[in-house]
């Protein structure tokens, strides 16, 4: 090995070293930084309780004084030197113990000259640590500069009785990829949830702009809070845009990673008017349309949304078609539970019967207008008359049951306090809140939960539009980027079959799966007014033989008085025939006994 050859090794050698010398440095300077940002007040409380004691024991003659003194020696003694500080007293201490006990001039010098060595490499070590101390990369922007000058306790103490934030102090602020983030000691007086509502004070303090968005919550310890100023995104120049390749829902603006949420959960999607609320359900809706084994339904009465998808997705655009199509779901739903396989907790989606995503597009619209919808039916004496229908219970009956017949429900709302905006039957099933940006932080908290803003969860204060947060038990309160989808985007998809029971597939005595045509059963059949006259009726179709009405309520699990109540509703319109001893039998299977 040559000479050049051994020096470049041993140079990357020592550099090596150097900077893993400079990382613990950096790593025992900032553990020791935190410990005197949280221990020095401590020393001041001493100090003040030590004076109230002089005052009143000026003598000394209590135990009062001396217990104080020994408290702020305590206080004192956990207050750890800075590194640069210890460093030097340890150096020191090394060069008058090498003077002291060795008393010849040459071990003196061999001391002092390893003493020397020493303080250069401490001194080394300082410098590049200091030099390569931001590890991110990040430079503070002139913004952010003047934040972090007057979030330094020293400002903060000089200031904040004068904004009425007496009894709070700040720790050292970090400038993070998320912004600036910094703790805040209180006092007995106050709490976190004081704090937030100080909000103004604070922004007055540190002068900061009004648009700038702040959070504040309960510290990693008691008596601390936490202060952040979302200065910056981690989703700064990232390409928002969808593709195929970018399937995601959109980019964490704290940690900068892809957020996603999974098929088979219960959604709840709210934002007020232009906060993005349709442009961020797009990537869901392709993941909820693509693959064999999926398949989407969108109920949207403003036939704005719905129109897009419309040739991937079965859409239901009047009251008529959404009291139809949930009929049919439901149907659907209690026939897949019906079917389920002993110890199966979940059907397992396939080609012929695919895992079914309702989207119900502005939820407070579809109650008001798919309540009481009036159908016409013929009785057997030929007459007419008006049925009203309604598509609330058996989208209830789809939140609650759906789940294990893989048919999930979307809710989306611009208008979560109103009315029904979101049911109080659906709102208990929901597993997971997407919220944008709301008007109120009571809209906040009918979303993501009573404790949102208690916990961060600050949708009030979300910008519009395309920025949201995705509440489902494991995120943290961090505002998510959503990716953009195209209008022409969603046109230019590819074609799918939208989902239909006109051709269902059943199953047979033997197990083997069959097409059936129910086409024909679904025109005679009267229309049902809830999810107890689809049971009733497919448990009247289902039986080998005719029925008796005390039957049905073993067979379905319903009430009494629900029972009876379909069964009038049936034989009235002519759809089930009561034979001469009660039983009970639809009219396709009396003229087929006829026969």
């Amino acid at each position: 090995m040559s000479y050049t050859q051994v020096w470049r090794t041993h140079r990357q050698y020592a550099a090596t070293a150097a900077r893993w010398t400079a990382d613990r440095w950096r790593a025992e300077a900032d553990r020791r930084r935190a410990l005197r940002a949280e221990r020095k007040p401590l020393v001041a409380d001493a100090r003040r309780a030590l004076a109230r004691a002089r005052a009143v024991d000026p003598d000394g003659v209590t135990s009062l004084r001396h217990r104080a003194e020994r408290e702020l020696a305590a206080a004192k003694r956990r207050v750890p030197d800075p590194l640069w500080l210890f460093a030097t007293k340890t150096t020191a201490a090394l060069g008058v113990a090498g003077y002291v006990y060795l008393p010849h001039v040459p071990a003196r010098v061999w001391v002092w000259s390893a003493v020397a060595v020493v303080a250069a490499i401490t001194a080394l070590l300082v410098w590049i640590a200091v030099r390569e101390r931001d590890t991110t990369g990040l430079k503070p922007t002139a913004e952010e500069s003047a934040l972090l000058k007057r979030l330094q306790p020293q400002h903060w103490k000089d200031h904040a009785e004068q904004r009425g934030l007496a009894g709070t102090l700040t720790g050292r602020p970090k400038l993070t990829e998320a912004g600036i983030v910094c703790a805040v000691r209180l006092d007995g007086t106050w709490t976190a949830t004081k704090l937030r509502s100080a909000e103004d004070h604070i922004r007055a303090l540190l002068g900061a702009r009004t648009s700038l968005r702040m959070q504040i919550k309960a510290g990693k310890q008691g008596g601390w809070a936490e202060l952040t100023l979302r200065t910056r995104s981690a989703a700064d120049g990232d390409d928002l845009k969808w593709s195929p390749e970018r399937r995601s829902l959109g980019v964490d603006t704290v940690t900068g990673e892809q957020v996603t949420v999974p098929l088979g959960e219960r959604l709840l999607i709210a934002g007020r008017s232009g906060a993005g609320k349709s442009v961020a359900s797009r990537p869901l809706l392709y993941d909820a349309s693509e693959g064999d084994t999926n398949a989407l339904v969108i109920i949207d009465l403003k036939r704005v949304e719905g129109r897009l998808w419309d040739h991937r997705a079965r859409v239901a655009s009047t009251p008529q078609e959404v009291v139809d199509v949930v009929d049919e779901l439901e149907t659907e739903m209690l026939e897949r539970l019906s079917i389920l396989p002993k110890g199966q907790d979940t059907w397992t989606p396939t080609a012929d019967r695919p895992r079914i995503t309702v989207v119900v597009d502005e939820g407070a619209e579809v109650m008001t207008a798919a309540d009481k919808v009036p159908y016409e039916t013929e009785s057997s004496d030929g007459k007419t008359r008006t049925v009203n229908r309604s598509a609330l219970p058996g989208l209830e009956s789809l939140a609650r049951m759906g789940r294990a017949a893989c048919i999930d429900l979307w809710w989306m709302t611009q208008k979560p306090t109103i009315g029904d905006g979101i049911p109080k039957q659906i709102a208990p099933q929901i597993g997971v809140s997407i919220c944008l940006a709301v008007r109120t932080p009571a809209e906040a908290r009918v979303v993501l939960g009573e404790d949102a803003q208690a916990k961060g969860w600050n949708a009030d204060e979300l910008p519009v539009p395309g920025v949201a947060l995705i509440r489902d038990g494991k995120r943290k309160p961090d505002p998510v980027k959503v990716r953009y989808m195209d209008k022409t985007v969603v046109i230019a998809l590819p074609d799918r079959t939208p989902w239909s029971r006109t051709v269902a597939p059943m199953v047979e005595a033997a197990g083997a799966p069959t097409l059936t045509l129910v086409k024909d059963t679904v025109t005679e059949a009267a229309p049902a007014t809830d999810g107890a006259l689809a049971r009733v009726l497919k448990a009247i179709e289902t039986a080998d033989e005719p029925v008796q009405q005390k039957d049905l309520v073993t067979i379905t699990g319903l009430s009494k008085g629900a029972v009876s109540k379909a069964i009038k509703t049936l034989t009235t319109s002519g759809t089930v025939v009561r034979a001469l001893d009660g039983r009970l039998t639809t009219r396709r299977g009396d003229e087929s006994a006829a026969a």
